[in-house]
């Protein structure tokens, strides 16, 4: 390994004339997007995913303030060309804001006046979506020297030419494009271009990657889990006793399905210490039964890691969620701060995951400095005040129970990957939050097929069924909130309470204001101290990305993706809607001060009649089919059968009063090119047949349930 970066050492010093080589054997850029912009940011621009390198997305823009938020206008909009869910956030340098949307592409608009410069289609095959747990998705791009940084979906890592848009030079950045996507926005610094992978719900082994910004080269990695024993531990280099310490946490053979922990989101590089903390995924499969992983802690899933930036090596991990079996990924963006923690100044990490807990670690050597819940949580009985180790409640191990745990929060979680953002004002930490519920099932005699979710739970058994009070009773509990955290304190200064869950990501400004958009279409804008609304404006559809700002000439403006999609919507079924019924609408909006601009009118919105065909099946038939459709078909097509706004709802399907045509669609891949591929791997003519009746059935269920008997 020495050898190996002395080596790019020197190959960088002879091609980079007087720059200087860091630590890695890189040497980062001196013009265009540099480390120094982006540690500085001034405010007038926007340059990478968080806003700086401590990722609070705190903007010190006040020129739109407390007193004139609600002079704010529409300046221009873009139309976007995919129908998806839109999480990036965008940039800004130079004037020109770049952005994703779904299926990795890359656009570049004039930030003043709209006008498009430049567009980039990675040209995702469709037929990626099977291994997408969460949506077409894409969170952004990175900035950095001159070139435009994205990862696809497929698992390609791509630079573009800032100016031209053009393929500078595309790397496959994953282990293989059975098991992994990229849905996460790179981040950059000292040289190197830093991504991971998902995965996790699948067979991935996860990782953090580090690139060289000019070739690609790969210049380290970071594995997750650990590998099999019997091959030892050398070839991890510097990290193989932090891989050899991770593996005594593991039973079974857990390596032959990767294992999980995929950093999906939340990579940071922190400075003031030169390590990369990032957040990783769930360990693999959920059910540790499944495939005898025991009880371990199986590190260093659900935890935060910290490397050093310019080897990789580990230096400290705290894990939030040991034993993970409920998918509390620990992905939700890490933020970086210098806080007054019992009287003395800490430099610390703050962190509010899927789990319901908000931790402050110290971000230097990963110590616990405190933990309290900031959203109702039932899987631990409390976190020792001395360690933050969770003492999980003996029922959430439900595949030793053998019985249904009904868990708060859910693999939606309390916080997922929508930013939360800090205002230095006020101190308070503003966290797009969750209530989902949602009930987990071990499946008996599970058996890993070679598509699919690969999680060990019995996902048909835990469909919500077709009875009024039990539907209204899940929709009353499902609800969302933007809390208003003191960190210091560990406790709510203040909330708003929405009807639905999965609503947008957070902006902080110096203009005493927070910026989120909701899950059910609006644009809103609240005092930062009180919570307080001041303005809002109707986005037309869901908004789950978050807002950025930049200012140009004068001018500040605020600029937001919107467009329903993602996890929630795919997999929530009946309670998707929530929050009001749902379309998506793909735009980019951006906003000024004394602005007048107009949205097209909004569409009608298609009503669908319930119309099966009348149900023919056998019991049997049904049982297989609830299994496989929840195993292979809900990820997409929606809880019990009852889709969400982005895809087809299939009790509405031509397909269910033809088993050929059925069996054309999953078995054969007729719709393929849709996304829709062949199950062959996993399934039979008589398994397709099993779903059909299954869907047929839940149909009728639920034209009765409409009718009222």
């Amino acid at each position: 390994m020495a050898v190996w970066i002395a080596a790019l050492a020197l190959g960088a010093c002879s091609l980079s004339g007087d720059r200087e080589a860091d630590g890695s054997g890189v040497s980062p850029p001196t013009e265009g997007v540099t480390d120094a912009m982006i540690a500085a940011a001034d405010g007038g621009e926007w340059l990478t995913y968080g806003r700086d390198y401590s990722e609070q997305r705190f903007s010190p823009l006040d020129l739109v303030d407390t007193g004139n938020v609600g002079q704010l206008g529409l300046a221009w909009f873009a139309d976007l060309d995919t129908a998806r869910g839109q999480e990036a956030t965008p940039l800004m340098h130079d004037g020109v804001l770049y952005f994703t949307s779904a299926w990795s592409k890359v656009y570049a608009h004039d930030a003043a006046t709209g006008k498009q410069l430049w567009a980039y289609d990675p040209k995702v095959p469709r037929e990626t979506l099977v291994r997408a747990c969460c949506d077409a998705v894409n969170r952004g791009v990175a900035l950095y020297g001159d070139k435009v940084y994205v990862g696809t979906l497929d698992g390609r890592l791509v630079a573009l030419d800032a100016k031209t848009g053009k393929v500078a030079w595309s790397k496959l950045a994953v282990p293989d494009q059975e098991s992994y996507t990229i849905t996460g926005a790179p981040r950059a610094a000292k040289g190197l271009i830093l991504i991971g992978s998902g995965g996790a719900e699948y067979k991935a082994r996860g990782y953090l990657s580090a690139y060289d910004w000019a070739t690609g080269d790969e210049v380290w990695r970071f594995n997750v889990v650990p590998g099999n024993p019997k091959d030892g531990f050398e070839a991890e280099g510097v990290n193989a006793k932090a891989m050899e310490d991770a593996a005594g946490t593991w039973a079974g053979e857990w390596w032959t399905l990767g294992g999980g922990g995929t950093v999906w989101d939340s990579i940071v590089y922190d400075p003031k210490t030169d390590l990369v903390l990032f957040g990783t995924g769930n360990a693999e499969p959920w059910n540790p039964a499944a495939l005898d992983r025991g009880t371990g802690d199986a590190l260093y899933t659900g935890s935060i890691v910290a490397v050093d930036a310019n080897t990789g090596a580990y230096r400290w991990h705290f894990q939030e969620t040991p034993e993970d079996r409920w998918d509390f990924d620990s992905n939700a963006p890490i933020m970086l701060a210098d806080l007054e923690i019992d009287g003395k100044l800490r430099h610390v990490a703050l962190h509010a995951p899927k789990n319901g807990y908000f931790y402050i670690l110290d971000a230097e050597t990963g110590q616990f400095l405190g933990g309290k819940p900031f959203a109702m949580q039932n899987w631990t009985t409390g976190i020792d005040p001395r360690t933050g180790k969770a003492a999980i409640s003996p029922e959430a191990r439900y595949e030793q129970t053998g019985k249904p745990f009904i868990s708060l929060p859910s693999s939606m979680g309390a916080h997922s990957w929508h930013p939360m953002s800090r205002s230095d004002a006020t101190g308070l930490v503003y966290i797009p939050t969750n209530q989902v519920g949602a009930a987990y099932v071990a499946q008996k005699d599970w058996k890993e097929t070679g598509i699919g979710y690969q999680i060990g739970l019995d996902i048909g058994a835990s469909a919500l069924p077709a009875d009024k009070a039990v539907r209204a009773q899940a929709r009353a509990a499902t609800t969302g909130a933007l809390v208003a955290w003191d960190p210091v304190k560990q406790a709510e200064a203040w909330r708003v309470d929405y009807p639905g869950p999965w609503n947008g990501g957070t902006l902080a400004t110096a203009g005493g204001l927070v910026f989120q958009g909701t899950a059910g279409g609006q644009f809103i804008a609240y005092e930062a101290k009180s919570g307080g609304k001041l303005w809002s404006f109707p986005t037309q559809t869901g908004v789950i990305a978050a807002p950025m700002t930049y200012s140009i000439a004068g001018e500040q403006y605020v600029a937001i993706l919107v467009g329903w999609g993602g996890a929630f919507d795919l997999v929530a079924g009946a309670v998707a809607d929530k929050s009001g019924p749902m379309r998506n609408i793909s735009r980019l909006l951006v906003f000024k001060l004394g602005a007048t601009g107009k949205l097209p009118a909004v569409p009608p919105m298609a009503e669908q009649v319930l119309d099966p065909p009348p149900f023919t099946g056998k019991p049997a038939q049904v049982a297989r089919g609830a299994d496989l459709y929840g195993r292979y078909c809900m990820v997409c097509h929606g809880d019990a059968v009852v889709a969400g706004a982005l895809v087809p709802d299939l009790r509405h399907s031509g397909a269910l009063g033809s088993p050929e045509t059925m069996k054309a669609i999953v078995i054969d891949g007729a719709l393929s090119h849709n996304g829709m591929v062949s199950f062959a791997k996993a399934l039979r003519p008589a398994d397709a047949e099993a779903i059909r009746h299954y869907v047929i059935k839940r149909a009728n269920e639920d034209k009765a349930l409409e009718k009222g008997r």
